[in-house]
């Protein structure tokens, strides 16, 4: 586990407070969702690593081989690297609870290393995640938060995967909310609206519980 594992950036918090992490789309980097985790979170330590895989040129976190078709042996490599940055700044951080954000391609990582690894975050929001496979999660998700974000009209994110998604998440026990607009990929006030609340509720419900 290295904190150094991916090239990011970090903006420090008050003591004690929160661990965001943020996980940028595909083409952008660590300084696409900085700001935003800031306004969500106003006294957290934010983490923004960038991916290290890129795409003709456009950084992203794992392989495919087309629109929603996955590398999944890339994708696992991924999952575990992913997973041992952010245990490695939690151990660092030492905060009072563990946040994800995530958009696209960055939901689809933060998504993955929920399943792989379900008692590490909190809190997490999925903004127009794209989950085209069954996931495997590797315990229960009891007592964590996540939030599912979604356009109506999403043209990569068919909405019958992410009502799939919901299933499988409440399934496994999470304590789900969808947030749903009629546009299409974008991220619209109402998500965000519902990405703040998520995080507002979610440390006064719980706190850390990873140890």
């Amino acid at each position: 586990m290295s904190k150094d594992a991916y090239i990011h950036k970090m903006l420090p918090g008050s003591p004690g407070s929160p661990l965001l992490i943020v996980f940028h789309g595909t083409g952008a980097d660590e300084n696409q969702l900085l700001g935003f985790g800031r306004d969500l979170v106003p006294s957290a330590t934010i983490v923004s690593p960038r991916g290290d895989v890129s795409e003709h040129g456009a950084a992203r976190f794992f392989r495919r081989t087309g629109e929603g078709v996955y590398d999944m042996n890339d994708l696992a490599r991924a999952t575990s690297k992913m997973a041992g940055f952010v245990k490695a700044h939690v151990e660092t951080a030492k905060p009072s609870a563990v946040f994800g954000l995530g958009y696209s391609n960055g939901a689809n990582i933060l998504a993955s290393v929920v399943f792989e690894e379900p008692t590490l975050f909190d809190a997490s929001a999925l903004m127009h995640p794209l989950i085209p496979f069954e996931p495997q999660v590797q315990g229960s998700l009891a007592g964590r938060h996540i939030l599912l974000t979604a356009g109506r009209r999403d043209p990569i994110c068919p909405p019958n995967l992410t009502s799939r998604l919901e299933a499988y998440l409440r399934a496994d026990g999470a304590d789900v909310t969808v947030e749903w607009h009629d546009g299409g990929h974008e991220v619209r006030p109402n998500e965000i609206e519902a990405a703040r609340q998520l995080f507002a509720l979610a440390p006064a419900e719980g706190g850390k519980n990873n140890g």
